[in-house]
């Protein structure tokens, strides 16, 4: 599954760079320090929403318009790993099988699943 933080940062930098435009331009722009700006777009920051709505407004986008696009790389890459684990079952099953759990006494059990329609 994506790291939200890793699809927002790349959304960000996509954007950036439609506009040609440069991580010092932005970070000035937005009053966020260059390599803060840079860690935020590489995914390893999580920015808050006060320095989202700063690059957005840098950026002159709106930070509806950033999370519509964020929320379709989601939609995307979650059906891509939902249909490579169908996949992975072979043709004739649509059934996820989760991973064994372990309670608090040790004991191995397997939550049940719902059985996706073919």
């Amino acid at each position: 599954m994506p790291v939200l933080r890793q699809v927002v940062g790349d959304t960000l930098r996509a954007v950036r760079m439609r506009q040609r435009r440069t991580l010092r331009e932005v970070s000035a722009t937005a009053r966020v320090s260059l390599g803060y700006l840079s860690e935020v777009e590489r995914g390893q920051k999580e920015p808050s929403s006060e320095l989202l709505a700063a690059i957005c407004s840098a950026l002159d986008v709106e930070l509806s318009e950033l999370f519509a696009e964020v929320s379709q790389i989601l939609r995307r890459e979650e059906k891509l790993v939902l249909a490579g684990r169908v996949s992975l079952l072979g043709a004739n099953s649509a059934r996820l099988t989760p991973a064994p759990q372990v309670d608090a006494s040790g004991a191995t059990r397997v939550r049940a699943m719902p059985v996706a329609a073919a």
